[in-house]
């Protein structure tokens, strides 16, 4: 048999890449060698939320450790990367609403047992699907152990973490201002509130002697408490005296003026009342000062009965309506129509958060920072790319106490931490999804066995989007270091966003999300990693780069016909009949000198997590060092016979053979099918065998 015929003419990737997946999983490819005398590299992967499908951003991230990851495990490193998934607290409980909702369904007329039962059940499906995709993607993570966030072993990690730090006096259940998310109904912690700067009238509001500014007259009910700068020569005979005045109902109420340090009196009339219970830094001042709280804005985002006859409008109206009563009681003095200031949005809804006096569960988290901050400046965890060490730091250090429950169904149920606890055990919220996915580097590793977690923890990298910079990323050191004394990884990537074609943000509600699915079944899956890797570097962001997935199509149809064209000037020989490989002439010495060089810098890029650039080197001496330059040399190195000579043959065959390897862990599926079709190949599985040596 002719060796040419190995091969067929050309490369289609769908017809290979689910067959070679298979086979990797079939063979055990991707579980960790149990040679102990070996390193160790070790990966958690992000758990992708089981609520949907996978987007490009996975796509990126996922070629790119995968890479890292085939990489080690041909170095022959003990290579483990662990799957998972995330029930995704309230982001799940959102999207499966919705589903209801065309269903012509409601939460509200389900039990609550109902509804976490059909919400795990759409999770479980989901989780399924997402599995399928990556398995697409290629990402060799070993599947035995795979897991959830709400597996028992999981939960049962969450659960010792939360016992541990309310015996250390860690957690605390208190009231205090919470962001409040009407429309879910639920608290949320200060990073999931995102800030829009907004203009708005400004309200100068005459209270007796003192005029105020504000731009919610619609709270000022429960104010009975004019504060002012200590040191502001405006106000200095009014402060510890009370006086009467107006206020919004049409009835006068005595007001008494106090002074404080954190009042501006720059801003408005240098004076305003306060309300404690919708306010963070009103409420503070009512505690420094013995105050007293009136809520006015109920759970439902409407006026309580304090508001007289606004009671029971939504915030919205009640802010006009308010506002043009006391116009006609003549409390305004005046108003400023284009103030400009930032207010908090909900970051699923984008509806005004509400600041609300609720009790929750709360962490004070400032000493587990201080630890984090001081691994950060040693250098136990490496952040790539280093400008975000110094991001990380000061976030760290402006830390407050972190609100820990949510007042959904949808979670871990706090009241499972401490049953025998009764504030505990009568609580019925569930845990942040950010409580337990903090936990995940630690809790996958010990669910899956105490030796996985003695010989996997810490891991080695984590990679994840520069969106989870702060909700994410500092809250796994903390944890970490906190339970087990030791950072949950030694290095962190953040990679960049992945934007559509215009630089634009992808979001469903522009119509411009593109499905790494369609693009892999378009272009191959190794050309659509090939051109998510090949331009990106460390923490920038991207536009989706469709054009370079077209080279990447070309690239691993490059490599299919330069291994179609060894085969066809070996003709019959078999490799085993070939002499040794070694450089006689001036393009042998060339091109195996220029192997050399490119395997030491593909090494080093690695190393330092340059995977763009890692790639592009691969890229250059396979498509024009040895296709474009040695090949056409080779063909001209001629025996007797007129025949491409047995020693050209051989080096031809070795520089193949070592260019898939190195080309393997960044187009896996196009290079293991060569692989599996060529004669004689010195290892059953690419994706298992030795990285090449110089």
């Amino acid at each position: 048999m002719n060796t040419s015929e190995y091969l067929p003419k050309a490369y289609v990737a769908g017809e290979h890449e689910e067959r070679i997946y298979q086979l990797w999983e079939e063979q055990g490819a991707f579980k960790p060698s149990t040679d102990t005398s070996k390193p160790v590299f070790s990966v958690v992967m992000p758990p992708a939320n089981a609520n949907g499908n996978l987007h490009v951003g996975h796509a990126l991230e996922h070629a790119q450790v995968d890479a890292l990851v085939r990489y080690h495990r041909m170095l022959g490193d003990r290579t483990l990367w662990i799957p998972g998934t995330d029930h995704a607290g309230i982001e799940t409980q959102v999207v499966f609403e919705k589903v209801l909702e065309k269903e012509g369904r409601s939460r509200f007329k389900m039990t609550r047992e109902q509804f976490y039962d059909e919400t795990m059940a759409f999770t479980l499906q989901s989780q399924h699907n997402i599995q399928n995709q990556l398995r697409s993607l290629g990402s060799s993570v070993d599947w035995s152990v795979n897991r959830f966030t709400l597996d028992n072993k999981v939960v049962e990690q969450v659960y010792d973490t939360f016992r541990r730090m309310y015996g250390d006096g860690l957690i605390y259940r208190g009231e205090r201002i919470v962001n409040y998310s009407v429309k879910y109904q639920t608290a949320y912690s200060d990073l999931e509130v995102e800030h829009e700067e907004r203009v708005e009238p400004l309200y100068y509001i005459k209270y007796g002697p003192i005029t105020v500014a504000t731009v919610r007259p619609e709270t000022k009910f429960g104010d009975k408490t004019v504060v002012v700068h200590p040191d502001d020569e405006r106000y200095q005979q009014y402060i510890g005296t009370s006086f009467m005045a107006m206020t919004a109902t049409g009835e006068e109420a005595e007001f008494t003026v106090i002074a404080d340090d954190v009042i501006k009196p720059e801003f408005g009339t240098g004076a305003m009342t306060i309300t404690p219970a919708h306010d963070p830094i009103d409420f503070e001042i009512a505690k420094r000062h013995n105050l007293p709280i009136n809520k006015v804005i109920g759970l439902d985002g409407r006026l309580l009965p304090i508001a007289g006859e606004f009671a029971g409008m939504k915030v919205a109206e009640a802010r006009t309506k308010v506002a043009e009563k006391m116009q006609d009681l003549g409390m305004i003095v005046k108003t400023e129509p284009n103030y400009k200031h930032t207010v908090g949005l909900c970051y699923k809804s984008k509806q005004l958060i509400e600041p609300m006096l609720m009790p929750q569960w709360f962490i004070k988290v400032k000493p587990l920072a201080q630890e984090a901050i001081k691994a950060i400046k040693n250098g136990d965890v490496v952040i790539h790319p280093e400008n975000y060490r110094k991001i990380l730091i000061d976030w760290l250090e402006g830390l407050r106490d972190w609100n820990i429950s949510r007042q959904i169904t949808w979670g871990i149920p706090i009241a499972g931490a401490m049953p025998e606890v009764p504030e505990v055990a009568n609580d019925t919220d569930t845990f942040d999804t950010w409580f337990s996915s903090g936990q995940w580097p630690y809790a996958v590793l010990k669910s899956a066995g105490e030796d996985y977690f003695k010989d996997f923890y810490p891991s080695t990298v984590m990679e994840t989007g520069r969106d989870l910079v702060f909700l994410w990323v500092p809250r796994m050191i903390m944890f970490g270091l906190y339970v087990h004394g030791a950072v949950p990884f030694k290095n962190v990537y953040f990679h960049g966003m992945v934007n559509d074609k215009l630089g634009k943000k992808m979001s469903k509600s522009k119509g411009n999300v593109v499905s790494p699915l369609e693009l892999a079944a378009k272009y191959g899956t190794d050309a659509l990693r090939f051109g998510m890797v090949i331009g990106s570097s460390a923490g920038s962001d991207m536009p989706l780069p469709e054009e370079k997935m077209v080279g990447g199509r070309n690239f691993a149809n490059k490599l299919w016909n330069i291994s179609r064209f060894v085969l066809m000037t070996l003709g019959e020989r078999m490799p085993s009949q070939l002499p040794a490989a070694v450089a006689t002439t001036d393009a042998d010495k060339l091109i195996t000198q220029q192997f050399s060089a490119a395997l030491a810098t593909v090494e080093q890029h690695i190393a330092a997590y340059r995977y763009g650039p890692a790639l592009q080197e691969i890229h250059e001496f396979i498509w024009h060092q040895f296709a474009d330059v040695y090949i056409e040399a080779a063909k001209k190195q001629l025996d007797a016979d007129g025949k491409v000579d047995g020693a050209t043959c051989a080096l031809l065959w070795q520089t193949l053979l070592n260019s898939l390897k190195m080309a393997h862990p960044f187009m896996p599926f196009v290079t293991e099918a060569i692989w599996q079709l060529l004669p004689e190949t010195p290892e059953t599985l690419l994706a298992t065998s030795a990285w090449p040596k110089a």
